[in-house]
């Protein structure tokens, strides 16, 4: 496709696929989604799951979404 400027990485299997350097867990990579910008974005799956991931990482709604919307509506 032409013209894409983001590939949201949704989920290990994604980045595993696209990320050919990621980090070696899904937390670390997500952890480190400044280092893929501006072509990718990590984040994890929003499956039921994620909730218990989500309360042990509080970072990931302080650092990373706002990381994320910033980007997304800068693209917009």
């Amino acid at each position: 496709m032409e013209g894409v400027r983001l590939t949201v990485l949704v989920g290990q299997y994604a980045q595993k696929a696209y990320l050919h350097e990621s980090k070696s867990t899904l937390t670390e990579t997500v952890k480190s989604a400044h280092e893929y910008l501006p072509r990718y974005f990590p984040l994890p799956h929003p499956s039921p799951r994620n909730n218990i991931w989500q309360a042990k990482n509080p970072w990931f709604t302080d650092e990373i979404l706002p990381l994320f919307l910033q980007g997304v509506a800068n693209l917009l």
